[in-house]
């Protein structure tokens, strides 16, 4: 059913389609008339969409949508109430203008400084899950490159991308590490921020934001109780695991006043960049089917 459409090929509904110009319609058979309640489910969706359109229409302007990042004009694009061509564009850098973007505010220094080195630091980690299937699948659609950083961003998990936005949430909590971590324990789960597969004794990238908050005077509250949490993490496993990348940055970005949502925001965009730079190698070095062959030839099949 995948390839047809009411017995026929999906190509000769194609609007437009070389089949369809051909007269591909006449040359299959026709099959039966569908019974009437085949059209309800598109009259529903139509119906619904209909219903929230008049919706919209007519509520009071209070209850209209809103949204406050942007609106095209004729002579102008307007963003967050600045004018794009006229005063952002030549001004702000695009980490200032992400930041823009996403809080509706321009950077302090400070904001803007640490936004740039967490992007950074959380952008690239060789090979990983997300850069090989990005590059597998340009490899199997080379004219999709918008479909390849889609492939990477969707595995772009907490496994693969960090937990920041875990750690956020724990270090927004307020409660005490140690109660925390051996809540963690003794149900058999991992503390967020801590341990990692290759760093070890201790995370750099981590060890060199928390570096950069102390010298630059922004550490805050929420540093301190990363700090905490790692000293728990140490009495309660019995030994020290490492403070990772993603609770530094976690802990940075709220003492700097970002919002806590931003702690998974700012992790997409940088590997959105360094999926961006692996498939450009790709295209010019391909290595899509070799990580494909070798995963085959890693794993034995068993009828």
């Amino acid at each position: 059913m995948d390839a047809t459409r009411g017995g026929r090929p999906a190509t000769a509904f194609a609007g437009g389609s070389d089949l369809a110009e051909q007269g591909a319609d006449a040359a299959w058979p026709r099959p039966p008339a569908a019974p009437a309640t085949a059209a309800r489910p598109r009259a529903s969706a139509s119906r619904a969409v209909s219903f929230i359109r008049r919706r919209v229409a007519s509520a009071p302007l209070s209850e209209k949508p809103v949204s406050r990042i942007a609106q095209a004009h004729p002579d102008r694009v307007e963003v967050r109430g600045r004018d794009l061509a006229g005063d952002l564009m030549g001004r702000l850098t695009f980490t200032e203008y992400f930041h823009l973007l996403l809080t509706g505010q321009e950077p302090t220094d400070d904001q803007r400084f640490f936004l740039d080195l967490l992007l950074v630091a959380i952008a690239e980690h060789g090979l990983m899950p997300t850069n090989v299937a990005a590059r597998m699948t340009l490899a199997a659609d080379p004219g999709s490159l918008q479909g390849a950083v889609a492939a990477g961003i969707l595995g772009a998990g907490p496994v693969v991308l960090g937990t920041s936005a875990e750690c956020a949430r724990l270090l927004s909590r307020g409660d005490d590490p140690v109660a925390i971590v051996s809540e963690i324990r003794n149900v058999g789960g991992k503390v967020p921020g801590f341990g990692h597969p290759v760093h070890s004794p201790v995370d750099p990238r981590a060890e060199r934001i928390l570096e950069l908050a102390d010298e630059r005077g922004v550490s805050g509250r929420h540093v301190a109780l990363a700090r905490r949490f790692r000293e728990a993490v140490a009495e309660v496993w019995g030994r020290p695991l490492p403070m990772n990348v993603s609770m530094a940055i976690a802990a940075v970005l709220l003492d700097l006043g970002f919002p806590p949502a931003t702690a998974k925001a700012v992790p997409i965009l940088a590997r959105t960049a360094s999926l961006l730079a692996h498939l450009a190698e790709e295209q010019e070095r391909p290595l899509g089917f070799a990580l494909a062959r070798a995963a085959e030839e890693a794993v034995d099949y068993e009828p």
